[in-house]
């Protein structure tokens, strides 16, 4: 009986050391959002990148949204463009934005070329975009 008694305290011991981790760990998946459908800031989000597509390609698309991840001040969006009438389908579109006073702009936008060690399939991609931008959040995990 002594036994199960220590065996209960122990784990009594490591859940009470365990929270704090735990909690850190699902803070740092807590801190990212994605709007909701329809949502104003969605909306800001996906214009700015439209009006890029827009000025890089001559294209007037929407944009089915694979992964939008906000944070504060920034925010990292994964699309897939397709034309107005849905007839037409585009390569993936990804960028990093920044939120400055009060607007949001295109911080990046990475490569997509497969096998290029620059682009976004490369293992460091994150880690090299956050040396280049060291206030992002840890997006990309």
């Amino acid at each position: 009986m002594s036994v199960r008694y220590w065996i209960v305290g122990l784990f009594a011991l490591f859940c009470a050391a365990t929270p704090c981790g735990a909690l850190a760990e699902s803070r740092s998946h807590a801190r990212f959002y994605t709007p909701a459908p329809g949502s104003a800031e969605r909306h800001q989000v996906l214009d700015v990148m439209r009006a890029k597509v827009a000025e890089l390609h001559a294209l007037d698309v929407v944009f089915v949204v694979k992964r939008m991840e906000i944070s504060k001040e920034w925010a990292w969006v994964h699309t897939l463009p397709c034309s107005r009438d849905g007839r037409s389908r585009y390569e993936d579109f990804f960028a990093l934005l920044h939120k400055s006073n009060g607007k949001w702009r295109i911080a990046e936008i990475p490569c997509t070329e497969p096998e290029n060690p620059d682009c976004i399939d490369s293992p460091n991609y994150f880690h090299r975009l956050r040396q280049r931008f060291p206030a992002m959040p840890d997006f990309g995990k």
